[in-house]
């Protein structure tokens, strides 16, 4: 353990200085990062657990009843006054105490479903950050060929104008060409500052030296609309066995309580230090300073209507639990089969804004050839560079829309993590 955290925080301290951060290696810091909640909340379901469990350990409490009386010894807190006493009471047989601790047990498992969907929340976060960042820094480097293509066109203008060859207006129309391309470039740079530091938040490393590594994403699968996924889903889904789990401990609390009108016997046990000054030996035949014993007692509810009552209680929220199980899952599955049908609807629009931006990178081609021909202004190819611009902001939003839902189908399928993190 000493020697992961070591390298942990190797990793982290190269990362801070610049080092490339490959896909998986981020989303496995996500990873790890995520767990902390998931040990407490697994730590304390095991707790409950136990404290359940030792109900049938004797609990021994210590004291001391020290009084002096007058006449008759009287009792303190239902114990005769002693030096020294010791009390031990725990279950022998209680049906409902052996349904309460079935319960924490399943409250226990269940924490492991919860750990499994927080899990998969932290890839899926982690890599469709990643993702972005990658895109918009390419998005990035583009844009910053645009700006250096619009800014020359604009001292090719200016030198026309002063030829006398151009209007004015016509440096106008350049400068404000190289202004639109400079303010997508301010809103891509902002992108990149806020995605930078979510998956700096995400995996602990330090924003500035975040640097992406194109490669290293892996390829996402095809999706095939002939395959059952919303049955896979709703099957293999934590969060829907995680419903299921909690409905399975409100049925064993609901049992609990109908047995607890149930006969039941504890053992108990009792020590003891009397003490001659309590007057003892005035009222009792027989006096010794040692008194212990040992035995059971022994339940028999014979009328408790509100512990009815509160079984009925636990009936009703074993129905609502039940439905409400049944609710996620049917949920999980609309989803799926929803996202399941985006994906071909998105990998569609995506093929024709690829297609949109290839016609419009021709026609900045042919517009400049045209330029040089005399036949076309530079104003034409201000426009062409524009609308090729807008195209490739189209295309690229398409993609990051079909990626995302994507990864957010296998997060349903459960197929996100082999897909983020084979070959760790």
């Amino acid at each position: 353990m000493k020697i992961f955290r070591l390298f942990s925080i190797l990793t982290l301290v190269a990362l801070a200085h610049g080092e490339p951060l490959p896909f998986r290696q981020a989303v496995d810091l996500a990873v790890k990062r995520s767990t902390l909640i998931s040990a407490t909340e697994q730590m304390k379901a095991h707790e409950n657990y136990l404290a359940a469990k030792r109900m049938y350990v004797p609990q021994l409490i210590a004291g001391s009843g020290l009084a002096e009386n007058y006449g008759f010894p009287l009792s303190i807190e239902g114990s005769a006054p002693a030096v020294v006493s010791v009390n031990g009471t725990g279950y022998l047989i209680n049906f409902g105490q052996r349904e309460i601790v079935r319960a924490a047990h399943t409250e226990w498992d269940a924490t492991a479903f919860t750990a499994a969907d927080r899990r998969q929340q932290a890839i899926l976060d982690a890599a469709v950050t990643y993702i972005q960042l990658d895109r918009m820094i390419t998005a990035l480097h583009l844009l910053r060929q645009q700006e250096q293509e619009a800014a020359g066109a604009g001292e090719i203008t200016a030198k026309r104008v002063q030829a006398g060859i151009a209007p004015q207006l016509e440096l106008t129309r350049a400068a404000l060409a190289t202004a639109r391309v400079r303010v997508t470039i301010a809103q891509v740079e902002g992108n990149i500052d806020v995605l930078r530091n979510l998956l700096s938040q995400l995996t602990g490393v330090a924003a500035p030296g975040i640097e992406t590594v194109t490669e290293s994403i892996p390829q996402l699968p095809d999706v095939r609309q002939d395959d059952d996924l919303a049955s896979r889903a709703a099957s293999s889904n934590p969060a829907v066995k995680l419903a299921f789990a909690h409905a399975d401990a409100k049925q064993s609390n609901a049992r609990a309580e109908h047995r607890q009108l149930l006969p039941a016997i504890d053992l108990v046990g009792q020590y003891g230090l009397f003490s001659s000054y309590n007057n003892y030996q005035r009222y009792f035949l027989h006096f010794q300073r040692n008194n212990g014993i040992l035995g059971v007692a022994i339940h028999v509810p014979l009328l408790n209507l509100s512990q009815r009552a509160r079984a009925a209680v636990a009936d009703a929220e074993v129905v609502q639990a039940r439905r409400e199980a049944e609710d996620a899952k049917n949920k999980v599955s609309n989803e799926t089969r929803k996202l399941q049908h985006d994906v071909a609807h998105l990998a569609a629009a995506r093929e024709v804004a690829r297609l949109e931006y290839q016609l419009a990178r021709a026609d900045v081609d042919t517009v400049q050839t045209k330029v040089q021909a005399g036949t076309a202004t530079l104003r034409d190819e201000a426009d062409a560079r524009l609308a090729e611009g807008q195209k490739y902001s189209a295309y690229l939003n398409a993609s990051s829309q079909l990626e995302q839902t994507q990864m957010q189908l296998m997060r349903s399928t459960g197929d996100l993590e082999k897909w983020a993190l084979a070959g760790q």
